[in-house]
């Protein structure tokens, strides 16, 4: 499992690289709505603001820490809002998630984030999607919160 979560990892992380960085080199122009449409008015709002440049910087920050096992949740905390977004923008503009590269990128951010769930409690009190070398289960990773250990972070 740990193998296809890298190999998922990486490729979802590459997927973000080249989407945050083609819009700054266009090296593939990406289809337009059809002016004057609801999601056309949304893109040049979002486009015209500076706003779309914003999300696209947290795009190839957030591909990069996907690529990085260590990282991965970290990742996946910035992709999984651009993620939710991309796939409202889609149900809501254009009546359904249609779009086969939309379907893979939402299937690759659930799995990730079911393979890494343990690894969340990390995050939110160790400040890291990693455990230790030699930590215990009983440390920063574990779900189980005894009372001698302070929680699931060892008393962190």
């Amino acid at each position: 499992m740990k193998l296809v979560s890298n190999i998922v990892g990486a490729l979802l992380g590459l997927f973000f690289i080249y989407a945050g960085l083609n819009f700054f080199f266009q090296w593939q122009v990406p289809p337009s709505p059809p002016a004057g449409s609801p999601a056309a008015n949304f893109i040049g709002a979002m486009y015209g603001s500076g706003y779309l440049k914003f999300v696209k910087i947290l795009e190839i920050v957030g591909g990069l820490l996907l690529v990085v096992p260590c990282f991965r949740n970290w990742g996946l905390v910035v992709t999984g809002a651009i993620t939710v977004n991309i796939a409202c923008f889609h149900q809501f503009f254009f009546g359904g998630i249609k779009d086969p590269a939309v379907i893979g990128m939402i299937v690759a951010t659930v799995f990730l984030a079911w393979v890494g769930r343990k690894g969340f409690c990390c995050l939110a009190c160790c400040a890291s999607g990693c455990r230790a070398a030699g930590q215990s289960e009983g440390a920063c990773c574990s779900t189980e919160k005894s009372e001698t250990s302070g929680g699931c972070c060892g008393g962190k």
